[in-house]
């Protein structure tokens, strides 16, 4: 009777388990994902207020072509 009990509660928080432990968690990736996205769009906007944008974007692509260089 215990052995069939045990079992019964070992299957039970065995489903329990499985159903609960991942669950929701590719929406809290998704979100952490939207908010990296969003800071790093607010820091570009920050740093190119009162600019045109040249400036940054030169920054930039020397820096893109310097690793570049650097990596051959």
């Amino acid at each position: 009777m215990y052995r069939l009990m045990g079992l019964a509660h070992a299957g039970l928080y065995r489903t329990y388990r499985t159903l609960s432990a991942e669950r929701g968690q590719g929406t809290v990736e998704y979100v952490a994902l939207v908010l990296l996205i969003a800071g790093l769009f607010a820091g570009v906007v920050t740093a190119a207020k009162g600019h045109d944008g040249t400036e940054i974007v030169n920054k930039l692509t020397g820096k893109i072509q310097t690793a570049i260089s650097n990596s051959k």
